[in-house]
């Protein structure tokens, strides 16, 4: 078969990466790809949002399956759009996709099915936002409803930052928002727990914890992302059985109430206190980095998993895991996530040490003239399979200091939480 992932990240290097691996796949083409898929696929520079234009490339290269990476296709509707088509899309469709789309759709149907969550209000301007703040204790939960990259929510320690928040969220910085999401600080910890689904049955698709804030110690602004690692230190089967009995299965019922078939990878992101689970927010695709850490753990064919959540077929499936803890490392442009310096050369990325447990996954990189180029914030992805989550991160920081690309920074506490207990 020939397969086409939409996205551009170290997300989609990981899928590829996997994928090639499949003797079930042919050509892979990626869509607009990077500096990493281009070594292993065909890279298509388009507009991932422009359907009719990957609907053209699609024809023209006999692409059986779609796998879309991102989160912003999907909520746009590209399941839809190639619905009834010989075409296979993994993902979630539009409506099914409103688990991230909308953070308050989400948060009205926690409240209708009883899912456990932080207490919450909905507001939609600058003047009654405020009004609410002014008699809020602190710390609060302020989101900017829809699709903000990872980015758009703030955790306000007293009143002038709330307003800040409020101020940004309402002036557009992550694109026209309608309305406020405030929700009342949970104490725990976090996690991210995985599905897998074909509308029918569900496999857990492995956990993760993931390392949002930029500076060490979990302090600074929120990232896409600059670590994780794999499995949670958090997970036994009690609290699997809570999560998928009061947060997934729940979901996934309601959305069946409401005429929705959920298709694909679902990630819940969640605060664990006292060992009950609390639902953050949900995902309707895999994680970045998340998905670069858990994917090479996994030891069944990706394209199988694939294939029979589309043919409705996932409860045939054996999905087996790789016993070793997994980290990764985000190597992130100076300046990230504020302005960065973009166009420089990563010389010495041909000298890093990669096998079947050390990997390199691109993230923010092109290739131009034979150069690998940083041109995002986050650049590259290092990973390490090892018997202990402290020898992967020494594995990836001999790694990192092997490059030593002098416009690079990397938090060196990845995983702390696991390895300094």
């Amino acid at each position: 078969m020939n397969v086409a992932i939409i996205g551009s990240g170290g997300r989609e290097n990981s899928i590829c990466f996997a994928l090639n691996k499949s003797k079930k796949v042919n050509k892979i083409f990626c869509i607009p790809g990077n500096g990493g898929t281009e070594n292993i696929s065909k890279n298509l520079k388009i507009d991932i949002n422009n359907f009719q234009e990957i609907k053209k490339v699609v024809e023209k290269n006999k692409i059986n399956l779609l796998v879309v990476g991102p989160e912003n296709p999907l909520v746009n509707g590209i399941v839809d759009f190639f619905h009834g088509s010989d075409v296979k899309v993994f993902g979630p469709n539009k409506a099914a996709s409103q688990l991230e789309g909308s953070k308050i759709f989400t948060k009205n149907l926690c409240k209708k099915y009883n899912i456990p969550t932080a207490k919450f209000g909905i507001f939609q301007n600058s003047a009654e936002t405020k009004k609410f703040i002014t008699n809020s204790n602190f710390p609060i939960v302020i989101k900017a409803d829809g699709l903000a990259s990872g980015k758009g929510v703030y955790i306000s320690e007293n009143k002038e930052e709330a307003y800040r928040a409020v101020d940004e969220i309402f002036g557009g910085k992550f694109g026209e928002a309608q309305n406020i999401l405030i929700e009342e600080f949970l104490v725990g910890e976090e996690m991210s727990y995985f599905i897998v689904t074909d509308g029918k049955s569900i496999k857990p698709f492995e956990t993760a914890q993931d390392h949002k804030r930029v500076n060490e110690g979990d302090k600074g602004q929120n990232t896409g992302g600059m670590g994780a690692y794999s499995p949670s230190r958090l997970m036994n089967k009690n609290l699997e059985s809570k999560i998928i009995n009061k947060i997934i299965n729940p979901t996934l019922d309601g959305l069946k109430d409401l005429g929705i078939e959920y298709k694909g990878f679902l990630y819940a992101g969640l605060m664990i206190k006292n060992g009950e689970p609390h639902l953050i927010e949900y995902n309707v695709r895999m994680g970045d980095p998340e998905c670069q850490t858990i994917l090479p753990k996994l030891e069944t064919d990706l394209m199988e998993v694939l294939l029979s959540c589309c043919n409705n077929t996932l409860d045939k499936i054996n999905i087996k895991w790789n016993e070793k803890k997994s980290l990764s490392i985000v190597l992130c442009s100076r300046g990230y996530p504020n302005e960065y310096k973009k166009n420089t050369i990563l010389e010495n990325i041909q000298k890093i040490k990669t096998d079947q447990y050390n990997l390199c996954y691109h993230a923010g990189t092109i290739i131009d003239n034979n150069n690998i180029i940083a041109v995002g914030g986050r650049v590259l992805n290092f990973i390490s399979l090892a018997d202990s989550f402290l020898e992967a991160r020494q594995n990836i920081i001999e790694n990192i200091k092997i490059l030593n690309w002098q416009d690079g920074f990397y938090r060196k506490d990845i995983g702390y939480k696991v390895i300094d207990e």
